[in-house]
């Protein structure tokens, strides 16, 4: 059974209901940080369950960075014009686009990434491998180096597989889902346009 001040912080720090939480920290045998990761599976499942909903509704968010150099507009959307309206809502926009200022990512998600893009840069990483020399690789070898540099690259430039600025235990993916699961709607990242001078 979980005690009423770990609830509370659980509660605290992810901004999910009571009940959700002490579910969580039931199931974690009272340990926060397994708690915390249950939440986002649960969102990862109820993403998954929701995909299919028409995502309508939503908003246009803004950020000006404090140096007013560098900017966002981020068209973020959900299922409801009531959820759009929510604080929860307008706070994952605000997360989103300070993300987008720190990281500059080029895509959205994986989906988004060109394959004359992927190619270009696999053999960008087969040019840098001859050079070091790793090219005399067994075959099996090669292929985990260019399917890690891979990743790598989607960490970098793919808005969803980025780690979160304010906590990099977590992605952008994560802290979507995460907000899902308090919400309980889709929510979809539709487009967005970064300026800087």
């Amino acid at each position: 059974m979980a005690d009423i001040e770990k609830i509370k912080e659980l509660r605290q720090e992810t901004a999910v209901s009571m009940m959700k939480c002490k579910k969580a920290l039931d199931e974690a045998g009272g340990d926060l940080e397994e708690a915390k990761k249950l939440l986002r599976e649960w969102g990862q499942k109820l993403a998954n369950k929701r995909s299919d909903k028409e995502v309508g509704e939503g908003l246009v968010a803004s950020y000006i960075h404090s140096d007013n150099k560098t900017g966002v507009l981020l068209d973020i959307r959900c299922e409801t014009d009531f959820v759009a309206k929510g604080d929860d809502f307008k706070k994952l926009a605000h997360e989103i686009c300070l993300q987008i200022v720190a990281t500059d990512p080029d895509y959205i998600s994986e989906d988004d990434v060109p394959e004359e893009v992927l190619e270009s840069e696999k053999e960008i990483i087969l040019n840098q491998m001859e050079e070091s020399g790793d090219a005399d690789k067994p075959e099996k070898v090669k292929e985990q180096i260019v399917k890690g540099k891979l990743k790598k690259f989607m960490e970098r430039n793919v808005l969803l597989n980025q780690a979160w600025v304010k906590d990099d235990s977590m992605t952008i993916e994560d802290l979507v889902n995460e907000y899902l699961a308090k919400i309980g709607e889709s929510i979809e990242i539709k487009r967005f346009t970064r300026y800087q001078i």
